[in-house]
């Protein structure tokens, strides 16, 4: 088998075995960024000699003896990270040219776990979109059809694992960030407990809101990832300082006498109907395998969108409030302080500005209460909502999205039909549980299906088992996409 199709799990094993290195595995994949990444356009930054330099360096310590979690596979990391000596950018143009002294936490128990990272992937702008055509730079296309979108805000990450461009992927979700795209390009992603991953080094969209992930083409591989990035790290004062299971060790395969939720709001009027009938089918398999299915209800679920479309603007109007050009990125030239503020923030492109304005107006003096505040007592029925459904199930099951992967362009002048992109991821960011989305199925194009899994807090470990559970009786997560091969020989167009 090339060594581009193998799984992160799979070529951690091969390179276990001396079957490969980590350097011709390395190379094997900035080949495939250098054919296939001018039409994908994942990548923001290739870091390919930093990236054979660490790869030689984790061949260096096997041999020693080192077994590390991750020691020698390559993967990529959302440019909403900090990687020290690249370029991060979260999208933007207002940071363009910013290249972070440090890494951020979850980067930095990567390179501890001995992993190669090949670049930072394109998102869209401070995470803030649904298919990453927010971006400042470029679009990125999904690998399965080169006109639709991956996803978004981590689509850059999706894509590059979907295509075999990395092994796994880092990615952040807001609002579903990592589960729509791992929807759409046919993987598992998994968005922990809020606080299972440490936010420090992350550029900040709604810190209440935020969390780090992670893309793998099987559950498995998810679970590695998660094993390494997951821990306490004081820097930040929302991580949750509890212990982290072995999630490998917990793929048992089991289900027999699980209780799976089906929540009756999220098979709703407009799902395309390809998306219901594999979902329901999915669903079907888990009771195959012992599982016993009960219907549940969320009953603040319609109110996610509106709730999440204030609460995450207010935060970021004012997490975003920092970017003035006075300590990082670029600052225009202006006729005073004021007229240089005002140029500089002209750099956030359209969709951050919206938001921007949305937040600030729910905080202004008059309407807080009248917005956010009254959106902040709603998230506390949703989060009940959610508590109240694992007092009778252990896990949830339900359409990661409404639909497959949309064409380019097709929503771009219309935002509520954007964000209706991710009603069914939403209401989970505003609790405090953990999901994630492993592939179900294919539409009638040929486009990839998510099933949602969500569980109760710190229930990393049952989800990533159910999802194990039935990745071994569907073939859906060994499917690849097939892309059309370019005649580029170097990596000119990723300088930063």
């Amino acid at each position: 088998m090339p060594l581009a199709d193998l799984t992160l799990t799979e070529l951690r094993d091969a390179l276990r075995r001396g079957e490969t290195t980590s350097v011709a595995a390395t190379q094997a994949m900035l080949n495939r960024i250098v054919a296939h990444d001018n039409t994908l356009q994942s990548y923001l930054c290739v870091t390919d000699e930093m990236a054979l330099e660490q790869a030689a360096a984790a061949d260096t310590r096997r041999a020693a003896g080192d077994d590390s979690p991750l020691l020698g596979v390559p993967l990529a990391v959302k440019d909403i990270l900090c990687l020290a000596g690249a370029p991060t950018t979260a999208g933007s143009k207002i940071l363009e040219g910013f290249i972070p002294p440090y890494n951020a936490y979850a980067v930095d128990r990567l390179l501890a776990a001995g992993a190669v990272i090949l670049g930072k992937t394109n998102t869209d702008e401070f995470a803030m979109g649904s298919s990453t055509e927010n971006s400042a730079y470029v679009t990125t296309r999904n690998p399965w059809d080169t006109g639709r979108v991956p996803g978004g805000s981590s689509g850059g990450s999706a894509a590059a694992v979907a295509a075999g461009l990395a092994y796994g992927a880092l990615g952040t979700d807001t609002g579903g960030s990592v589960r729509q795209p791992a929807s759409f390009c046919g993987l598992v992603g998994i968005r922990p407990t809020y606080g299972r991953v440490s936010r420090w080094g992350v550029v900040a969209f709604a810190s209440s809101l935020d969390q780090v992930g992670a893309f793998g083409r099987s559950a498995a591989d998810t679970a590695a990832l998660l094993g390494v990035i997951a821990g306490h790290d004081p820097r930040d004062s929302t991580s949750l300082d509890a212990p982290v299971p072995d999630y490998e060790a917990a793929l048992t395969g089991d289900i027999r006498g699980l209780r799976v939720g089906v929540p009756r709001e999220y098979f709703v009027e407009g799902m395309e109907p390809d998306v219901a009938a594999a979902v329901r089918a999915a669903i079907e398999q888990l009771a195959a395998l012992g599982a016993e299915i009960i219907d549940v209800s969320l009953p603040h679920t319609r109110y996610g969108l509106p709730v999440y479309y204030l609460i995450a603007p207010a935060e970021a109007s004012a997490n975003l409030a920092r970017y003035d050009g006075t300590r990082f990125g670029p600052r225009a030239a202006g006729t005073d302080m004021i007229d240089t503020v005002r140029q500089t923030r002209a750099l956030f492109g359209p969709e951050v500005k919206r938001r921007i304005m949305l937040g600030t107006y729910a905080l202004s003096a008059g309407y807080y209460d009248e917005y956010y505040g009254r959106a902040l007592k709603v998230r506390s029925l949703i989060r009940e909502d959610f508590r109240a459904a694992f007092e009778q199930v252990d896990v949830l099951a339900a359409p990661t999205s409404p639909t497959t992967a949309f064409k380019i362009g097709e929503r771009t002048d219309d935002p509520l039909s954007m964000y209706l992109a991710d009603v069914f991821t939403l209401p989970l960011n505003l609790s405090a549980c953990c999901g994630l989305s492993v592939p179900c199925g294919f539409d009638g194009a040929g486009l990839p299906i998510g099933l949602q899994l969500i569980g109760d807090t710190l229930q990393e470990a049952r989800i990533l088992n159910v999802a194990h559970a039935y990745e071994q009786t569907q073939p859906w997560h060994r499917r690849r996409p097939v892309i059309k091969e370019e005649e580029t020989t170097d990596f000119t167009d990723y300088a930063d």
